[in-house]
């Protein structure tokens, strides 16, 4: 089991009140409470990178060499096609 650390933060009254309501109602310790949404937003960012890398990988476009690889591909694949008995 991890060693568990202390802190203190601070927050305004309001959001103080809604999260020791939350906590309550969901039977659980403020701490816990905080420790479950750090973890929940750390999983979220953590999509987030993962999606916008993702992202990046696909929004490349070929570059010169790729560019004839596919013109050479397609006039070699019309080639094919002619040879063909319809």
């Amino acid at each position: 089991m991890a060693a568990s650390v202390k802190t203190a933060i601070s927050m305004q009254e309001e959001l103080f009140k809604e999260v020791d309501k939350l906590a309550g109602e969901l039977h659980v310790s403020r701490s816990k409470l905080f420790a479950m949404a750090v973890r929940d937003f750390i999983k979220k960012n953590e999509s987030k990178i993962l999606l916008s890398q993702i992202n990046n990988a696909f929004n490349d476009h070929p570059d010169s060499e790729e560019i004839k690889v596919h013109r050479r591909m397609k006039r070699k694949q019309l080639k094919n096609l002619e040879r063909e008995s319809w």
